[in-house]
Order: structure tokens, then C-alpha cells, then sequence
């Protein structure tokens, strides 16, 4: 039997639920995805590391865990939701999502109200707050939490290499930041051979390896935090053709002197919209993060090829001259739309020189 458990927000507000997964108290930052399907990628996300993370979508893990579909290794502080089924349906399941959460060590809570967590978190912003069992007099260490360290805490600790599906048509060097796997199956499946390096992997070590191109994978926390990353990237970039996807993006900005900022509440789940500045399409894509690039801050350097419909922070940059390409959405989906795929056939299209970014 379940027991009672606390949500409670940095600015004094408690709800209270019931406590699933592992029976620990944790602190983190609390965010929201709006994804109607995806949780057991989100659960894998490792983008999601010192977060907690509440689903909008009031049913989650109706179809259980499959570890097959798996993203990453699990970095998420705790999970919020409104209910999670103890009875999946499907027949590739394997075990249910509370099972999950205690396997892994993450505190989890049931019976909330997720709507009004969302309203709050979209009203004030992203706040820090506390999965507990008891209320805390002292609301202190709620305050002080920062997620710190979050890259060096997700990446692989030492380099693997993921072979071509059929003929090897290239070889990309791709830098885990806190990487999703289907960043690499993408690339798989168009003919690349993969090596996967440490996020503190120098630019000479990659560049050693002559690889085709390079590939600058998503990851959690501040961009400005990378320093070291940032610094081996001023030395790669403008050497290969290059693709940066969400954290990539951000620190490819940095690497040329531009800046970013943190969001009011970010953009998280698979339906959030794009538009293509050069046509005027918008592309409905994948995303999860907290920054945004400031695109006025690169002008001379390079050019915004898309932002958010919603709110228009920047989506995406191109660095005409440098074979650099860079987007803040994630063209892999996993879970999540299929729309952006096609920048991973101009990424080949780069590596092959017949595209420009």
C-alpha cells in the first residue's frame, strides 16, 4: 500500500500524494514535458539530470517499461505525475513504471494535482522543490539547490564505437554531452560509423581520429557551466562538418562568442512548434531544455535559421563559411514527431560536400 507523500514547491506551496518508487527524500528543480506518449523516454533522458519532472498527461505507463526503447542511462531526481498505471497493457512490456522508479532510486508521487503544478511552474517560472515524506520546517535547502555538475555526470566514461547499418558510407566523431541513443541509431541507418567520446574528450584527440564529421549531442544543466567543452570547441569548429542538437547548439554558440539565457519555464514534450525562417514551414518537433541561445548576440557570425512559434527564442542557427549547423530541438524525436529527420540527410549531405550549413 502506498504511502502519504509531500510535493513541496520552493515558494511555500504543498501538495500531497502518495509515494511510489524509491522511499527517499530528493531535491531538485521542477520542470514539466507536455508529451501525451514518450515517458519511458523521458524517464531516460539524461537531460533530465537534477530535475524533477512532472508529466501534464494525467495516465502515464499505461504500456509498462521496455528497456529496449530506452534512451539513456536514467539522471532524473524524481517524477511527478497523476497517476501511473500498476496494470500496463502491451505485449512487449516488461515491468511497470513504479517498478522502474525503485530499480533506479528515484522517488516518485501519485495522486497530485498536475494541472495546477504546470500552472504554477508556467506562471512563476521554474522553481525548486522537494519530493518528501514529511514537510520540512526549514524551506532553506529548497532555496539553495542549483543543478551543478550535470554534464560531467552523464557522460559515457570512456569512448565505444556503434558500427554501420550496411555499407559505411562515413565516420562521425560524436561528443556525449548526455546523449540519446537514437542520435546514434539516426546515423547508423544512413551509413555512419559512430564513436562515441567523453565530454572531455580534447579537440585534438577528436580531430586525430579524422573522422568525417562531428556530431555535438544534447546534455542537462547551464551551457556556461561547460568551460573546458566550451574552450576544445573554439578549436573544432570551422575543421569538420559539424551538427550540434540542443546543448550541442548551445555550446557551439558560446564557442563563437554568443550568448544564452535560461527560459521562464523551457520547452519540454514532443509537440512544440518551429518555424523554418528561409520557407516559412513550421515543423513540429521533439524538444526538452531550459536555455535558449540568444541569436541578436551571434549577428556577424552566424544566422537564425529557426525559432519557437510559441514564444520566438531561437530554434536553430546556421555559420555560413564554417560547415556548422546547429539546432535547439531534437530531429532524432524519441519520443516525439518525425519532421526534422531531414537534418541528418543534410548533415551527410555536408560530410559528402554537396550542402552547406
Amino acid at each position: 500500500m502506498s504511502t502519504k507523500g509531500y510535493l513541496v514547491l520552493s515558494n511555500g506551496t504543498v501538495f500531497e500524494g502518495r509515494r511510489v518508487g524509491a522511499g527517499i527524500d530528493r531535491v531538485g528543480e521542477l520542470v514539466f514535458t507536455t508529451g501525451m506518449e514518450g515517458y519511458i523516454e523521458t524517464l531516460t533522458d539524461p537531460s533530465y539530470y537534477g530535475q524533477l519532472v512532472t508529466q501534464s498527461f494525467p495516465l502515464i505507463g499505461n504500456y509498462g517499461i521496455i528497456e529496449e526503447d530506452f534512451e539513456g542511462r536514467s539522471a532524473l531526481f524524481g517524477y511527478v505525475c497523476r497517476e501511473i498505471s500498476d496494470t500496463p497493457s502491451n505485449f512487449r512490456t516488461q515491468y511497470t513504471v513504479g517498478e522502474y522508479l525503485t530499480r533506479h532510486g528515484i522517488p516518485g508521487i501519485v495522486g497530485v494535482d498536475t494541472r495546477q503544478i504546470v500552472r504554477l511552474t508556467r506562471e512563476e517560472g521554474v522553481m525548486n522543490a522537494m519530493i518528501c515524506s514529511e514537510v520540512p520546517k526549514d524551506l532553506s535547502a529548497l532555496a539553495a539547490y542549483t543543478v551543478k555538475d550535470a554534464v560531467r555526470s552523464v557522460t559515457c566514461a570512456a569512448p565505444w564505437t556503434a558500427p554501420a547499418q550496411g555499407p559505411e558510407k562515413y565516420r562521425v566523431t560524436l561528443i556525449d554531452y548526455g546523449l540519446k541513443r537514437n542520435i546514434v541509431r539516426s546515423l547508423q541507418r544512413r551509413g555512419c560509423t559512430v564513436t562515441v567520446v567523453p565530454a572531455q574528450t580534447t579537440a585534438e584527440t577528436v580531430l586525430a581520429g579524422d573522422p568525417d564529421g562531428i556530431m555535438l549531442s544534447n546534455g542537462p544543466g547551464d551551457p556556461k557551466e561547460n568551460t573546458a567543452a566550451i574552450a576544445e570547441l573554439c578549436k573544432l569548429i570551422g575543421q569538420k562538418p559539424l551538427f550540434g542538437i540542443c546543448l550541442g547548439h548551445q555550446l557551439t554558440a558560446l564557442a563563437l562568442g554568443g550568448d544564452t539565457v535560461k527560459l521562464k519555464y523551457g520547452h519540454r514534450g514532443g509537440n512544440q512548434p518551429v518555424r523554418e525562417l528561409a520557407t516559412g514551414r513550421t515543423w513540429i518537433t521533439s524538444q526538452n531544455h531550459g536555455y535558449a541561445v540568444v541569436a541578436d548576440s551571434l549577428r556577424g557570425v552566424g544566422e537564425e535559421a529557426y525559432v519557437n512559434a510559441n514564444d520566438g527564442s531561437c530554434e536553430g542557427m546556421r555559420y555560413p563559411g564554417l560547415r556548422c549547423m546547429t539546432v535547439q530541438f531534437h530531429p532524432e524525436a524519441s519520443a516525439g514527431p518525425k519532421d526534422t529527420g531531414f537534418l541528418f540527410d543534410t548533415f551527410m549531405e555536408m560530410m559528402g560536400g554537396t550542402a552547406h550549413a
